[in-house]
């Protein structure tokens, strides 16, 4: 029995070995992705030219004035995509308006929030004072970012971003909460930060797999462009 145990053990080691060598061993798939342009197995989400992927929180459709390309948030409330995602890699670009007005927390606010629960903070910083935790780049009252990456006001800003969904059990049971990786004008400002439960003002207060995007309107008239997504 004992030499018995030792042969399999030493041939699921050998499967486990083979397994690891066919995965490596694995072309990645090719995907074009030239300088500046949308991976081509990129979900756009908004190319300049309408909101069809976007709703209101009641459902409604989208009417957030588009001009030149790019989104400009109209009072009356945020816009969340029709269509819900786990993990994934996340690009937009922002601008807060110019010249600045206000000051603080009252100054060019939007945030991006993944499954309308977890929000990246949209403010302008440049030069601006708020908490720590609450400016622009922050994971909104968890973790300030890093360092501050703002460009000034009027000057078109850019957030890569990577997104791990929450997991969960067989039953159901939260298992490991999400994490997200923030690059903001191509600065890392988060690396794999775990999020800690909702973030305030979020449209969503439970933990789930898969989520939808919301843009929210803060009353300032924050620009938005070139908003796509890779499901990973």
């Amino acid at each position: 029995m004992r030499n018995a145990a030792i042969t399999l053990s030493i041939c699921l080691i050998f499967l486990c070995i083979s397994a690891l060598s066919i995965a490596q061993d694995e072309e990645p798939t090719v995907i074009s992705a030239l300088e500046g342009q949308i991976p081509e197995d990129a979900v756009v989400l908004f190319d300049g030219s309408d909101l069809n992927e976007w709703t209101f929180t009641d459902g409604k459709p989208a009417n957030w004035d588009i001009t030149g390309g790019e989104i400009t948030i109209q009072r009356g409330g945020g816009i969340i995509t029709k269509r819900e995602f786990g993990d994934i890699q996340f690009h937009i670009e922002f601008r807060t308006p110019s010249p600045a007005i206000g000051k603080g927390q009252d100054r060019g606010n939007s945030g991006v929030y993944f499954h309308g629960a977890y929000e990246v903070q949209v403010l302008d910083s440049y030069e601006s004072k708020t908490y720590t935790n609450g400016q622009c780049g922050a994971i909104y009252e968890q973790y300030p970012p890093l360092v501050n990456a703002c460009r000034p006001p009027g000057v078109w800003q850019t957030y890569d971003i990577v997104f791990r969904a929450a997991k969960f059990d067989a039953d159901g049971t939260l298992t490991v909460n999400p994490f997200i990786t923030v690059i903001h004008n191509g600065i890392l400002i988060h690396d794999h930060a775990e999020i800690k439960g909702y973030t305030r003002a979020a449209i969503n207060e439970i933990d789930k797999p898969t989520g939808p995007i919301y843009l929210q309107d803060h009353n300032h008239p924050v620009q938005y462009r070139n908003i796509w997504v890779r499901e990973l």
